[in-house]
């Protein structure tokens, strides 16, 4: 136990201030806690308030009074309903309670002051300056901190709203479990979260976009005083879910359109002072994290006080081990407003998969997460998706659903990704390409892709590129589809690119992007820019050149369609050429082929129409696009849309969906399945086929992402390296027949012991998290 006590000064009296004072006191009933709240006690804004069953678990370990108290006043649910279409699809095993925000407060209002804290209600905390008694100063002052913004320098805060509008109501309709409720109004789309939190009252937040918001005149109710609800736009919303309330009326308290603002900061301590719950950040409430965030902030620095030496250790610690749990949870709140946001794009969907895309809009929910919670809701909708007739067993796994384009029917929807592997001499594929290929081939993937295949000598990125300009090129890659559709039930695709600016480098494991020391050719670019300081400098494109070029794709095509491919794809990403026509940050012409969006496409699409005229009809042609620059000034994802649309009309069957790497000051957003956004934006708003790739690694999230209708289409690249038996050995751990090489059939049999159910790995991780910390607490409260 520490010693001395502690002197503790806590600015705000919500969830995260009072229980931790209540905490604090527990620890050390000699600590002095005070706590300034400027508001009445009974005063409170919103309704209900969320908590998982992992939450409720800490809560209990630290302190099982208040534990008791709370689940007297549990509404608790295991279903959610999605309203969609005039149907209702039920899933369930989902576990949540709620309870009102007030009687929260009351139980921890109560519980701090019979521990000892002074909590000082209608009194605003001093200033800073005026704390330096205090051995720590715990700013829980909520979303618009004043703490946050005196020390702005040192917290390093950043503030994002989100596009869409929405309004926090009550009402007295009690409600069996959570439901989401679609409507499409004359003005558009508005959806509804609403849940039960006590024995005659329900949460119901109402949301829609901007654009929909203002068509509707919701943006006209002028400026309100504080406190006053927006009495015109809660009759607008009676009115509009009145068939859902029952004709019951909606309850204000303060209830006005906002932007949900995503709260984050650089550093959450300053010296003796340390941000807590929506101070330090904020997680959208379509996740329900706000309340159990700030109570897991105040678990893990009661805990870290416990366990530290002193104040100083104990804030480092607390940041430590609660700004990943934070970040991953406002990473899975960012992807669910996203969705929301973006809900009209799904409205095509049938009901079933509209309710599983929502499910897993975040990504902490999966399919296998779901096969555990609820598998007859799984297996319907799944069903629905690959047209079995309801109630059949033999449902394949989304990723063993074929796929048709145009004539070409892939068996599953695993691709192998374009994979550079810098070994090819003067453009020529080898055995160890055919090993590489072929490997994978046999390993099951659907469709199985080249590397980028250069269409010119001074196409290639390096000396150890592939190529497609020469006969004796067209006769090793006829060498390769022969073994593949002689020997798998695979298809194979050759990706076909120019590397442009980013040309006439060294091999990659011998300096990445950095350029020959000797042996270099001359580059193309359609402005004079080098990648990086130290590479060559490009010459701008002539018309001839663009003729030249052109024509060497078309070649290409040609030569592909004679070497047996099945699939053709344009490389249009990553900087190379054609990409660096699109981005306005590689394309500085003042002619007809810079400038506008229309302008800057003008060149690849003139390629792409070109291909596609000599490429078989039957045969499927797809394009690969960098979404977004990731940087300032660069192609944007909503641009990214009519890139896509514009190949689409010139007969693109696929567009396969990566990001960046167009300039080396890019700032991507690494994580998990990170530009399957991108891929999911372009097919449902573009209408085209996608690709999703990029961090996908698991047959969980390829059949998440295929069975959402976030995509058509996954690509793996270092899972294949890392076995290239992936997709059979997918087939295997999920139970589902699929053909294996005859040679390879006995390896088919899962081994004795072997675990047949994917386990949903994330939930798993985060309770041994979460009861990690739950357990300090046993031993600190003896």
């Amino acid at each position: 136990m520490r010693s001395p006590p502690l002197k503790i000064g806590i600015i705000g009296g919500g969830p995260a201030g009072l229980y931790f004072a209540a905490l604090a006191k527990q620890l050390d009933p000699l600590h002095e806690v005070k706590v300034w709240e400027r508001n009445a006690p009974h005063d409170t804004f919103g309704f209900g308030v969320v908590f998982s069953d992992e939450t409720l678990g800490g809560i209990e370990h630290a302190d099982s009074r208040i534990h008791a108290e709370m689940a007297e006043s549990f509404a608790r649910w295991a279903d959610i309903d999605v309203h969609h279409r005039r149907e209702v699809v039920t899933s369930g095993g989902h576990g949540f309670a709620a309870m009102s925000r007030v009687r929260l407060l009351q139980i921890l209002q109560r519980r701090a002051a019979e521990l000892g804290a002074a909590v000082e209600y209608r009194t605003p905390a001093p200033p800073l300056a005026d704390l330096e008694a205090f051995d720590l100063v715990l700013a829980a002052d909520g979303v618009n901190s004043a703490t946050r913004a005196a020390q702005a320098a040192s917290f390093g805060p950043s503030l994002e709203p989100g596009r869409s509008r929405y309004m926090w109501l009550g009402t007295r309709l009690v409600f069996d479990c959570f439901k989401f409720f679609i409507v499409e109004s004359e003005y558009g789309v508005f959806q509804v979260h609403a849940y039960p939190y006590s024995s005659d009252r329900s949460t119901f937040i109402v949301e829609t976009s901007e654009a929909v918001w203002r068509r509707a005149g919701l943006d006209r109710a002028g400026q309100l005083p504080p406190g006053v609800s927006d009495e015109a736009s809660i009759e607008f919303c009676q009115e509009l879910f009145n068939e859902q309330l029952q004709g019951l009326p909606l309850i204000g308290n303060n209830s006005r359109w906002i932007n949900f603002v995503t709260v984050r900061n650089r550093c959450w301590r300053h010296g003796n002072t340390v941000l807590m719950g929506d101070a330090a950040h904020t997680a959208h409430f379509s996740v329900g994290s706000g309340t159990k965030l700030a109570m897991e902030d105040s678990l893990a620095l009661a805990a870290c006080l416990f366990e530290q030496p002193d104040v100083p250790a104990a804030l480092a610690a607390y940041e430590a081990e609660r700004r990943p749990v934070v970040e991953s949870t406002q990473r899975a709140a960012e992807a669910s407003r996203r969705w929301f946001e973006e809900l009209e794009q799904y409205l095509r969907q049938t009901p079933l998969q509209f309710a599983f895309n929502l499910l897993t809009r975040s990504r902490r929910v999966s399919y296998a997460n779901l096969q555990v919670r609820d598998p007859e809701f799984v297996n319907r909708v799944a069903g629905e998706f690959a047209g079995t007739a309801a109630g059949d067993s033999s449902v394949p796994p989304p990723m063993f659903t074929p796929l048709h384009l145009r004539g070409l029917e892939l068996k599953n929807r695993v691709v192998v990704s374009p994979m550079d592997m810098y070994s090819s001499c003067e453009g020529l594929i080898g055995d160890f390409h055919l090993v590489h290929l072929g490997s994978k081939a046999l390993g099951g993937a659907g469709l199985v892709m080249t590397e980028m295949v250069c269409v010119s000598p001074e196409g290639r990125i390096t000396p150890g590129c592939a190529g497609l300009y020469a006969p004796q090129h067209e006769a090793a890659f006829r060498r390769l589809t022969d073994f593949v559709h002689a020997n798998s039930g695979s298809k194979v695709g050759i990706q076909l690119g120019h590397s442009g600016r980013k040309g006439s480098t060294k091999l990659m494991w011998e300096g990445l992007d950095q350029p020959l020391e000797s042996g270099s050719w001359p580059l193309l670019a359609p402005s004079p820019v080098p990648y990086l300081p130290q590479n060559q400098v490009p010459r701008e494109m002539t018309r001839a050149d663009m003729d030249m070029v052109r024509d060497q794709f078309v070649r290409a095509a040609k030569m592909a369609a004679r070497a047996g491919f099945d699939l053709l794809e344009l490389h249009c990403a990553h900087g190379y050429l054609l990409a660096s026509f699109i981005s306005p940050l590689t394309n500085r012409r003042q002619d007809e082929y810079g400038g506008s969006l229309e302008n800057r496409l003008r060149y690849p699409v003139e390629v792409f129409a070109a291909s596609r005229a000599v490429w078989p009809e039957p045969k499927p042609m797809s394009v690969r696009v960098s979404a977004t620059d990731w940087a300032d000034g660069g192609l944007s994802p909503e641009e990214s849309v009519m890139v896509a649309r514009a190949f689409a009309e010139l007969g693109a069957d696929l567009v396969d969906v990566s990001t960046g790497q167009t300039t080396p000051d890019e700032r991507p957003a690494f994580g998990r399945s990170y530009q399957t956004p991108f891929a999911d934006r372009i097919r449902n708003q573009a209408g085209v086929a996608a690709i999703a790739v990029g961090a996908i690694s698991s047959f969980d999230d390829v059949n998440s992402i295929i069975l959402a209708g976030r995509a058509d289409l996954c690509a793996l690249a270092r899972a294949h390296l890392y076995d290239p038996a992936w997709t059979l050995h997918a087939a295997a751990e999920q139970d589902f027949g699929v053909a294996w090489p005859v040679q390879f059939e006995r390896g088919s049999r899962r081994p004795p012991g072997a675990r047949s159910e994917p386990r949903p790995r994330l939930e798993l991780i985060r309770r041994r998290g979460e009861d990690r910390l739950h357990q300090r607490w046993r031993p600190a409260l003896r």
